[in-house]
């Protein structure tokens, strides 16, 4: 079930959550190596939609994927597309989506990728290769700008020296390679005794989420499956890091009628009937057996809840991220 490089975390959990049918229609959000695909169309004999915003992902699996002509189309672009890609390819609802978040192994293991400080490689982290990246924004950005990025998407505590240490650097060449940005955070942040990560790990994951504006083309993407689900349909995702589970989280809790109001000085939020019912009542981690196969693994957790008969709720899908406030928007850093 697994594509050279690449083990989809808690496969059999996700497919179980997801209970595929008989010609039902399911959508993989994150096609990857096409794990999860697979195991869907062997669960049942259903069709799958594998959503790639990665078109080398997508070239990998154009040999393989031909053994499921007419149950597996694959459409190269980003998950908050959805409902424009199903509806290009004249499908309006589903029974179950799922996604697999953040960056695959794939993708870490690939040195020219730039996604990993573990290889050196440019300083790229766009999944779909385009630009401005990492580099551009690196090498560009002000330090306030860079310290906030840090910050509300890295959760680092030492963001403003880190920031200021990499303005310092490139002003005597620009930060090209993963191993220099790494090498720059390490000296500028060393690390502690008490910590378990590298020192370099968090600002490459803010740097990464950043460029591919991850958070936004979640909460999007949560709300689209929320517009295409039928009644009973399944919504399973699969996070890596707390900012994506809270988003996730939200999103659930706010959808099952489940949500707390901020404060009880904070008026009254709109009544709308629950569009979604958890299948959980926490979310599901790896057993041990998977985590000792696969370490990255370690941090995963998936939440999963069914479709109502409800209509969707309207609303602004920023509502569910964090605040970032920037002097510029990320396209002025190419």
């Amino acid at each position: 079930m697994t594509n050279a490089g690449h083990a989809p975390v808690m496969l059999d959990e996700a497919v179980a959550a997801l209970a595929p049918t008989t010609h039902g229609v399911y959508v993989d959000a994150t096609f990857g190596g096409g794990g999860y695909s697979r195991a869907i169309l062997a669960a049942a004999n259903c069709s799958v939609y594998g959503f790639d915003r990665d078109p080398t992902a997508i070239d990998r699996a154009r040999d393989w994927s031909r053994a499921y002509a007419g149950r597996l189309a694959l459409v190269n672009r980003p998950f908050a597309e959805m409902e424009e890609g199903l509806a290009d390819l004249k499908v309006d609802a589903i029974d179950g989506v799922v996604f697999d978040l953040g960056v695959s192994s794939m993708q870490l293991d690939e040195a020219a990728r730039g996604f990993s400080f573990m290889r050196d490689g440019p300083l790229s982290m766009r999944m779909d290769g385009g630009k401005p990246d990492a580099s551009d924004v690196v090498n560009a950005a002000e330090a306030r700008d860079l310290a906030a990025i840090f910050a509300a998407y890295g959760e680092e505590k030492r963001a403003s020296r880190i920031a200021r240490a990499i303005v310092a650097e490139r002003e005597s060449a620009p930060i090209a390679t993963t191993g220099r940005l790494a090498e720059i955070v390490s000296r500028a942040s060393p690390p502690r005794r008490e910590d378990k990560i590298h020192p370099a790990t968090r600002v490459f994951q803010a740097l990464r989420i950043f460029v591919n504006d991850e958070l936004a083309q979640l909460a999007t993407a949560l709300r689209a499956a929320e517009r295409l689900l039928r009644p009973a349909g399944r919504l399973v995702v699969v996070t890596f890091h707390s900012l994506e589970d809270r988003i996730v989280k939200r999103f659930l809790a706010e959808r099952s009628g489940a949500a707390a109001r901020p404060s009880r000085h904070a008026p009254e939020a709109a009544s709308h009937e629950a569009t979604f019912k958890p299948l959980f009542d926490k979310p599901q981690t790896p057993g041990k057996a998977e985590l000792a196969d696969n370490p990255r693994a370690r941090s995963a957790k998936m939440r999963a809840a069914v479709r109502t008969g409800a209509p969707a709720i309207a609303g602004d899908p920023r509502a569910f991220l964090p605040t970032l406030s920037l002097s510029k928007p990320l396209t002025a850093w190419s």
